[in-house]
Formats: C-alpha cells, structure tokens, sequence
C-alpha cells in the first residue's frame, strides 16, 4: 500500500494540489457551457436548493451530460491507486458556487464512499478551503449543520485544478468558510468498492451486461 493510501485510510481524506491541469479543467467547463447554451438550456432552470445551502446553486449531473460521466469513469484508476484497492464509479456532478455561498456540514449517501472534490475554476482565484471531520462516522445520518461543534477536523485551500479525496459517507464535510471568490466551479465524483456493502450503488445502480450481449452487429 502506497504512503498516500495509507494516509486516506488513516485520515479519512487526502489533498491532492494541482490534481488536473487548469488547461484541463477550464476546458471542460467550457465545453460544458458551450453545450448547454448550444442546447438552449437556460441556467435558471438549473438552479437547485438544498439544506446544505444558503441559496440555490446551478447544478448539472453526468446522467444529463455523458461527457462528464465518462470524465468519472476515466478517473476510476487513478482514484483506485490512491485508495489502494478497486472502485467502481457511482454518479457524479457540477455545481457552481457564488460569492458568499457555504456547503453546511454533512456526511454523503451511499454512493458516495470515496468522493472527490475537484475545482475547475475561481473568478478571482482565492483559495476556498473544503473541511473534513476528524472522526469516522460508523453510522451515517442526515444533517446539515453550521459547524463540526466540538469535533476537530481538517482544512484544505483549494484552487483550480486542486482536488480532496475523501470518504464522503463516514468522514463529515463542507464549507464552513464563505466563498471569496465571485463564482467558483466544482466536479464531485464518487465511487464505491465492488466488494464492499455499498457495491449495488455502482454505475448508479445500472445492470452490466454480459459480454454476448455487446455486440454491435447481427449474428
């Protein structure tokens, strides 16, 4: 097991700075605006509230954008190295944060056993920290609180193209500290162990099917 591995396991999270190349991830959010305007989606009918947030946030989720699917798929080897163990993909999704915007405290659903956080771009390119709990969580329950009370936890800065990998449903998380920044661009990604309780979350919940029913041509 790698030292990284070891450190995710212990920890419950791992930063990992300068995980993408900002080239990389500001085209992907180009492309994605380019699509959705090609499309005549309007970015008001993305807007999605939550008890985690202040106020409605754009949101877009990979079973309506392939692209940003197959961006979770591709990531599976690489977050499986630094896990130490195979992983299969559950679902993933883009959010865009504005100024002032916080993520209340939370653990995540089941499909969320490995997750991570990815920032794609920052209006001003201030550093947003993401905060993990110190304490894993045997038994999830919902919540969405201010702070972690009296529990200790982590603080990560993140700017574009940093990342945190972080065991979503037994480590807390958010955003206690106000975005500084005017608007600010993130991918979470998630994943699950194939032979761990949270398996039948894998490619959200779709059946893979068996090799002779791949064929794309008559038999």
């Amino acid at each position: 097991m790698t030292d990284q591995a070891q450190q995710y396991r212990k920890e419950g999270y791992l930063a990992l700075p300068g995980f993408v190349p900002t080239d990389v991830t500001h085209a992907f959010l180009s492309t994605l605006k380019t699509d959705l305007i090609h499309g005549g989606v309007s970015f008001d009918t993305l807007k999605r509230g939550s008890p985690l947030l202040q106020t409605e946030a754009i949101e877009v989720y990979g079973m309506h954008y392939m692209p940003m699917a197959t961006f979770l798929w591709g990531m599976t080897p690489a977050i499986s190295a630094l896990v130490g163990h195979d992983l299969r993909p559950t679902y993933c999704y883009f959010r865009m944060y504005r100024a002032g915007d916080i993520c209340r405290i939370h653990s995540d659903r089941f499909a969320c056993e490995h997750s991570l956080s990815l920032l794609l771009a920052a209006s001003d390119g201030k550093p947003w920290p993401l905060e993990v709990g110190s304490q894993h969580i045997e038994t999830p329950r919902q919540r969405a609180d201010p702070d972690f009370g009296d529990e200790a936890y982590g603080s990560v800065p993140m700017l574009p193209g940093d990342a945190v990998l972080y065991q979503g449903v037994h480590r807390a998380h958010g955003r206690m500290t106000p975005n500084p920044n005017r608007w600010s661009a993130h991918l979470f990604l998630h994943w699950v162990d194939p032979a761990g309780p949270y398996a039948d979350n894998a490619f959200e919940g779709m059946a893979i099917p068996p090799t002779e029913a791949l064929a794309m041509e008559r038999v």
